[in-house]
């Protein structure tokens, strides 16, 4: 039941935001009605209205938390693989940087630079200011190789996908990310550089399925 609900809302033509706030409006235009209904005995009213009150409470708090605090992400292609894999459901939170600035490495979501509707979900690997380059897959950070981890490694042991980009140097407030499936990912080497005011937030931790539970490294 909760992978159809939770499918359901993937095909909703609108953001959850407002869907929270439509619900909300719908909520209070039901409570005033409520009270203007006097053939419903006092009590039964008041029971109602009550009802209606905490039920809109919760929906503006959960309208807050998810404008400002933390929201659910979808994960629908390989290109954050093996980090993040098909079907994962991730919380993004949408507080971190202000707070904190970007760092490399960081797993973030932001919105596509091509079409600001899509939300985008990569790892940041130059910073403002940074020459980038790829060279046979294997990244340089100004002329120095980086040392990584996540990028998923061809049969033989090979480093992912022997792609070649650059020398680029990073503009001021944008970042330059790459999606961990080096092989079978459209990201800065094709869109170019993400503006950080496009930034949503980090991803922190996979929610969903059972099994996939932990933090996002």
């Amino acid at each position: 039941m909760s992978r159809d609900l939770l499918a359901l809302a993937e095909r909703i033509p609108f953001g959850i935001p407002t869907l929270i706030l439509s619900l909300a409006l719908g909520l209070f235009v039901l409570r005033q009605v409520v009270r203007r209904i006097y053939r419903i005995p006092p009590a039964v009213r008041l029971s109602i209205v009550e009802t209606l009150d905490a039920t809109i409470f919760a929906a503006l708090i959960s309208l807050v938390i998810i404008v400002f605090v933390v929201q659910a992400f979808f994960i629908p292609s390989g290109s954050m693989e093996p980090t993040l894999r098909v079907g994962d459901r991730i919380l993004v939170g949408k507080f971190a940087y202000r707070f904190l600035e970007i760092r490399r490495g960081d797993t973030i979501v932001f919105r596509y630079p091509l079409n600001p509707n899509k939300d985008f979900v990569k790892r940041v690997v130059g910073l403002p200011g940074e020459r980038i380059e790829l060279k046979e897959g294997l990244v340089l950070i100004n002329g120095r190789p980086l040392g990584e981890l996540y990028p998923t490694a061809l049969p033989g042991g090979d480093r992912a996908c022997s792609s070649n980009y650059g020398p680029e140097v990073v503009p001021p407030e944008k970042v330059f990310v790459l999606g961990d499936n080096r092989c079978n990912s459209e990201d800065s080497r094709f869109f170019g550089f993400v503006p950080i005011k496009n930034v949503v937030g980090r991803a922190m931790v996979v929610y969903w399925p059972p099994e996939r539970i932990g933090l996002v490294r």
